[in-house]
């Protein structure tokens, strides 16, 4: 009995319940939440938002990135693909649907101290 519980322990876990950080930034952005984002963010961060591109510091990219909300609402959010298996780099492609266009949101993020943080945040027009 002792080792059935031992093992069933070992499966509830925190760290078997611990979400990816591509699906927690999916969720924030189908909720509009910047700051939450922007949590994530190195201390600069390459941002490309349709056709402009610069290098910005973490609360810069915070209001760039809610000034994106308010033109563009979301409405839902999927997870198109994600790379999660090297353990110093993270990469994610989100599908972000507003009521009048899909945008393709690419997460670069890299291993800095023991967190990841986005480096890159690049939001495109979606292709057909």
């Amino acid at each position: 009995m002792f080792l059935l519980i031992i093992s069933l322990s070992s499966l509830f876990s925190p760290k078997a319940f611990q979400a990816d950080i591509i699906d927690d930034l999916s969720s924030y952005f189908k909720s509009s939440n910047a700051k939450e984002i922007a949590k994530n963010f190195a201390s600069t961060i390459e941002l490309i938002i349709i056709d402009d591109e610069d290098v910005y510091s973490k609360a810069q990219g915070e209001q760039i990135l809610r000034d994106f909300f308010i033109k563009h609402p979301p409405v839902k959010t999927s997870i198109f693909h994600k790379i999660n298996t090297n353990p110093n780099y993270r990469f994610g492609v989100i599908l972000l649907s507003t009521s009048k266009e899909t945008f393709r949101v690419s997460v670069t993020m890299k291993k800095l101290n023991s967190n990841f943080l986005i480096t890159e945040l690049r939001i495109e027009p979606a292709k057909d």
